[in-house]
Formats: C-alpha cells, sequence, structure tokens
C-alpha cells in the first residue's frame, strides 16, 4: 500500500532528492516549500505522484491555511526545510535579524508543521525524519546553534511519539553538492578544501542524503529513534 510522504523544502536540493526517492516507489508524495514556481517545475518533474503546497512554514497563519491540503494520514513527515540568513553587519540589530532569522528558517519550519500534524502520523508505523546540519556539531554561530536546537527538539519528539509506536530521528549531512545553500562559495578550491576534512576525500550528494532519509523512514528502521545519523563522509564522527 502507497504511503502518503511530506517533505518540506522538497523543490530544490536535498528535498528534491528525498521526494525523487519516494515518489519512484509509488509513494504518494506532497512537496512544500515557499516558491511556487519552483514546486510546480519539481512536481512536474517527479511525476503524478506528486503535489506541490505553497506554504511558509515559519509563519503559523500559512501553516493553519495549509493543513486542509495536507493528507488526513501521514506516514511519513521529513522536515528538510532551512536555510542560512544572509543578513551581515555588526549591532544588535544585524544580530537579531540573523539569529531570529536562522531560528525561524530552520526550527519553527520544522516545528510548527510537526506540532501541526502530530494527530495525523500513522500509529505504529508512523515517521519524522528531521534534517539539520553537521554546523550543529562543529559551531557555525546562529545557524548551527538553530541546527542543534533540533536535535534537542528531535529528543523530546522522539519521546512523545514512542508510546505511540512512531519514530523520530535526525539526518545531519555534511557539505554537499547539488543544493542552494552554499551557492558560489562552493567553488573548486573549496570544494577540495572540505573535500580534505572527510575521510573519503570528496563532498557528498544529494542523492546519499536522500538515501539516509528514506532507510529511516523504512520499516526496517523501525527500532531507532531519537537519534542522529550523521552522513558526512567521516568529516565528523558521530559518537
Amino acid at each position: 500500500m502507497a504511503r502518503n510522504v511530506v517533505v518540506t523544502g522538497g523543490g530544490t536540493g536535498i528535498g528534491l532528492e528525498v521526494a525523487r526517492r519516494f515518489a519512484a516507489d509509488g509513494e504518494r508524495v506532497v512537496i512544500v516549500g515557499r516558491r511556487p514556481g519552483v514546486l510546480d517545475q519539481a512536481a512536474q518533474e517527479l511525476g503524478s505522484n506528486v503535489t506541490p503546497l505553497m506554504c511558509d512554514l515559519a509563519d503559523p497563519d500559512a501553516v493553519e491555511a495549509a493543513l486542509d491540503a495536507l493528507p488526513a494520514r501521514i506516514d511519513v513527515l521529513v522536515n528538510n526545510a532551512g536555510s542560512r540568513e544572509t543578513v551581515l553587519g555588526a549591532g544588535p540589530h544585524a544580530v537579531l535579524a540573523r539569529w531570529r532569522g536562522d531560528f525561524e528558517r530552520n526550527v519553527l519550519t520544522a516545528v510548527l508543521l510537526t506540532e501541526s500534524v502530530r494527530d495525523r502520523l500513522t500509529p505504529g508505523s508512523g515517521r519524522v525524519v528531521t534534517v539539520s546540519s553537521i554546523a550543529a556539531l562543529r559551531g557555525a554561530g546562529s545557524y548551527g546553534a538553530a541546527k542543534a536546537s533540533l536535535h534537542a527538539w528531535n529528543h523530546f519528539l522522539a519521546a512523545q511519539l514512542g508510546p505511540s509506536g512512531i519514530t523520530a530521528n535526525i539526518v545531519a549531512p555534511g557539505t554537499v553538492a547539488g543544493t542552494e545553500f552554499f551557492g558560489p562559495r562552493l567553488d573548486e578550491a573549496e570544494v577540495a578544501r572540505r573535500s580534505a576534512r572527510t575521510l573519503l576525500g570528496r563532498i557528498g550528494e544529494v542523492g546519499e542524503v536522500a538515501a539516509t532519509v528514506y532507510f529511516l523512514a523504512s520499516a526496517e528502521a523501525g527500532f531507532i529513534t531519537g537519534e542522529i545519523l550523521h552522513c558526512n563522509g567521516g568529516e565528523m564522527l558521530g559518537r
């Protein structure tokens, strides 16, 4: 039986590959994001099993308005939406904008939706997978702090959902090609520098992160919950 899968930030990068992986298996996928043109193009590319849904997930009113368009039963929720705040400068106003922006785009986008659909997650087999970052463990200022917040929240979420047989896990990627996150910063020299920090001598691909998400959403991963699964080529080892 086909599962109902919701992937946030599903129009590009990791989210697009996650949606592609589920759609290829015949699952019914809703991709959620802020940019309707990007979502529509992704849905056309991925096929009839994929439905686009525009929503600013950091806005509680927008989340409430989108609930009717989401499945009544959700088997897999992938919280992938996120970005890095680009506000620069010194002084308290710039600092506030940077920290608030990173918190809203990386924490609230996951928490508001997940809490809004908790009662729709399938008892006994539901899966919540949240995409974090190596920055949560390495540092990286407001962005790293926001991603680290997801780790603490996931521990709470796993404890809350566990009695219903629903798992909640984190995937923490390292440097990954094929996303919008780095933009022009990820040039040849930067790729070489980041590759040298890994044990495999290369950066990751979006499909590799999608495969990790897919595993945690599978029946085989039913006894894994509250975990952080690193996907970084050995750049930082889990403990």
